[in-house]
C-alpha cells in the first residue's frame, strides 16, 4: 500500500484534527494499513475526527484510528460567522447572537478589518464574525 494514495484518501481527517488542535504523533503505514496515531483535547473533538474518518470510508479497512485524549491539549475555538442582512444593526446582530444588544462592541472587536467603531456602516452581505458567547 503506498501511503501517498492512502494519506490522500483521508487528508480530510488529518486536516480536520489538526484543525480541532489534535496533536498527531503517527502518520504512516503500519500492517498494510494508514495508521494515524493522535491525542485529542476532548471526548467531542475525538468523536467528529472519527466521523470524518466515517465519512471518507464507513469500512475503514486500510485505516487504523487511535485518539486518546489529553486534556491538556487547548480545545479548539470556534468561529461563527454571520452574514449581514437588510435590516441589521450591531445592535440586533449582538442581542440575537451574543443574547443582549449591549455586547456589539465585542462584535467591533472580532472583526477589526471590518469595524472600528459603533458609527461603522454594515451593508447586506457583509459577513462579521461573532465571538464565542
Amino acid at each position: 500500500m503506498e501511503l501517498e494514495v492512502v494519506k490522500a484518501k483521508y487528508q480530510s481527517v488529518i486536516d480536520l484534527a489538526k484543525a480541532k488542535n489534535c496533536k498527531l504523533h503517527n502518520v504512516h503505514i503500519e500492517n498494510e494499513k494508514l495508521l494515524i496515531k493522535a491525542d485529542a483535547p476532548n471526548e467531542d473533538v475525538k468523536n467528529t475526527v472519527w466521523n470524518e474518518a466515517k465519512a471518507v470510508d464507513p469500512v475503514h479497512a486500510d485505516l487504523t484510528l487511535d485518539i486518546n485524549i489529553d486534556s491538556s491539549l487547548p480545545a479548539p475555538v470556534e468561529v461563527k460567522h454571520y452574514t449581514v442582512v437588510a435590516g441589521d444593526s450591531l445592535w440586533k446582530i449582538a442581542a440575537d447572537h451574543l443574547g443582549n444588544g449591549t455586547r456589539y462592541p465585542e462584535i467591533i472587536a472580532a472583526n477589526p478589518g471590518k469595524l472600528k467603531d459603533d458609527k461603522s456602516v454594515i451593508h447586506p452581505g457583509d459577513v462579521l464574525v461573532i465571538p464565542n458567547k
